[in-house]
């Protein structure tokens, strides 16, 4: 077996973990337009009142309907999320799975000049293009070091950690690797809570390959063993787990 335990010798060096007050959600309004049989607007949150949002009444209610968000966003047959030959869409898969689960992960972020206007006490409202810009899974993984803390979010170092917190508390979990090459797209991935019919992959009672939802090369709406620790691929410098309530 070997160890899937993370050295902190292959993790990134920088590391936020002092949540900044002054830095905002740079979401930009949910578009009738951007939707689950379009392939148009994915910089926009979905609006449909059919797609439930995570329900925080307890546990029970938390688990349940990531289960149903799972099934109704339907990664594996939505054209939304299916490949093109000039793209994948893992992040925009965790952006729409994030936002209906009630918690902030980027799909667009701040340029550099709004961010500084921000950081100052100004008010700058998010314009497509113009004051925001979409954001890649390798930038994420960057972001999530550097604001993660600032939305909530707690970083976790293991798959038997995530995968625990996940299913104990109801909670939001996200892997996300950073591309060796710069320029070329990284990967994130939900960890999701576990069901009777799918779990995670476990050897000796711990886990090393958590339950995931993806948009990539191939969808699934649940996968384990079937991509194996997939963020140690050589491809990616670095990666994270990050969790949020």
């Amino acid at each position: 077996m070997e160890n899937y335990t993370v050295s902190q010798a292959s993790l990134p060096l920088v590391d936020n973990p002092i949540p900044n007050s002054q830095i905002k959600k740079a979401d930009l309004l949910p578009d009738p337009e951007s939707r689950l049989d379009s392939m148009e607007m994915k910089e926009k949150p979905i609006k449909d009142s059919s797609i439930p949002f995570r329900d925080l009444t307890d546990v029970a209610s938390k688990k349940e309907s990531i289960h149903q968000l799972i099934d109704k966003l339907d990664v594996e047959k939505n054209i939304r999320y299916q490949r093109t030959i000039e793209d994948t869409y893992c992040n925009v898969y965790s952006y729409d799975y994030c936002y209906f689960a009630k918690v902030y992960v980027p799909t667009v972020w701040w340029t550099d000049e709004s961010l500084e206007k921000i950081l100052k006490g100004q008010e700058v409202e998010a314009v497509f293009e113009e004051t925001v810009d979409r954001i890649y899974s390798s930038a994420i993984h960057d972001w999530f070091l550097e604001w993660g803390a600032s939305f909530g979010w707690k970083r976790m170092f293991t798959a038997e950690e995530i995968q625990n917190k996940v299913n104990t508390d109801g909670g939001i979990g996200i892997i996300c690797a950073k591309r060796r090459e710069k320029g070329l797209s990284g990967h994130i991935v939900p960890v999701v809570p576990e069901t009777d019919l799918h779990k995670a992959y476990r050897e000796n009672g711990v886990v090393v390959y958590p339950l995931q939802s993806q948009a990539g090369k191939l969808n699934y709406n649940y996968f384990s063993e079937v991509r194996k620790d997939w963020w140690n691929d050589e491809l990616y410098s670095s990666f994270v787990f990050y969790y949020h309530e």
